[in-house]
């Protein structure tokens, strides 16, 4: 589809602002995972704000599309989406992971408004995904369902568990994207446990596989749409991004995987957040 630019604006622009609410989270708090919640901000801005079938006002809505963030540890990225879209209120991010509130360091279905699954142990977001397509099937609904995983993620074998049981079952409704960065917390993924050939990987288990730009938010629009046209088999959206992206220290660096950043730290990202707006 031709997208309008007004509305790519809009995205990037959104984006943007997720990763600063991200980044002030993670330093008012003095812990969190930076870098895959910047490398995941056009994925979440694109589904959240243009794409995803969900209302604020009935989080529990029977017909809406599911979402399964399942690396968790990037929720900071999450939270600031679900309530700029009014969930809950946005003073509300003042107190992630206080205890007792409802917004945890990893997203908890039974506190938080808008959370499909309780996540935060890589790997389980594409089983749990097809079980969420399978009753929908059962139950003769529509939804679909979105599974964000990351790559250092996809080297544990339940991802493929889920992956088999999808193709068996033929789930076109489950689409699961991977915020491919290339770095966990030890160091690059092609390193540490290679995944490649990736690609190849996904097709031998059945799956139809697109390739993107994951920080393109015109190439994330057309693949959500390619994916929605494939009726026979699910679909995996490899999202190639950086991690860190926007904040020059820490693109591409491991130790800013779960790593706060002190006060000047903290203020360069915000220079370097905000100057493009």
């Amino acid at each position: 589809m031709d997208y309008p630019e007004e509305l790519i604006k809009k995205l990037v622009q959104i984006a943007r602002d997720l990763r600063i609410s991200a980044i002030e989270m993670i330093y008012r708090r003095g812990q969190g995972h930076p870098g895959g919640a910047l490398s995941s901000a056009e994925i979440i801005s694109t589904l959240f704000f243009h794409y995803l079938k969900i209302d604020p006002k009935n989080p529990d809505w029977e017909e809406r599309d599911r979402f399964i963030l399942s690396k968790g540890h990037a929720c900071a990225v999450l939270y600031p989406a679900l309530a700029k879209l009014g969930f809950f209120p946005e003073e509300d991010l003042l107190k992630w992971g206080n205890i007792g509130h409802h917004l945890q360091a990893h997203p908890d279905r039974l506190k938080t408004p808008g959370i499909d699954m309780n996540t935060g142990f890589l790997g389980h977001g594409i089983c749990v995904g097809a079980g969420l397509c399978l009753a929908g099937r059962l139950k003769g609904k529509d939804y679909r369902t979105y599974v964000l995983v990351g790559d250092g993620e996809c080297q544990a074998g339940i991802i493929w568990e889920g992956a088999m049981i999808s193709a068996k079952y033929k789930l076109s409704s489950l689409c699961v994207i991977v915020d491919y960065n290339d770095v966990q917390l030890d160091g690059f993924v092609h390193d540490i446990m290679p995944i490649e050939p990736f690609v190849d990987k996904w097709k031998a288990f059945n799956w139809a596989v697109l390739e993107i730009d994951g920080h393109n938010i015109r190439e994330i629009l057309n693949a959500l749409d390619k994916a929605k046209e494939i009726h026979d088999k699910p679909t995996v959206i490899i999202a190639h991004t950086v991690k860190g992206k926007g904040v020059s220290f820490m693109e591409n660096r491991s130790a800013w995987h779960g790593k706060a950043p002190d006060e000047k730290e903290y203020l360069q990202a915000m220079e370097e957040l905000k100057r493009d707006e």
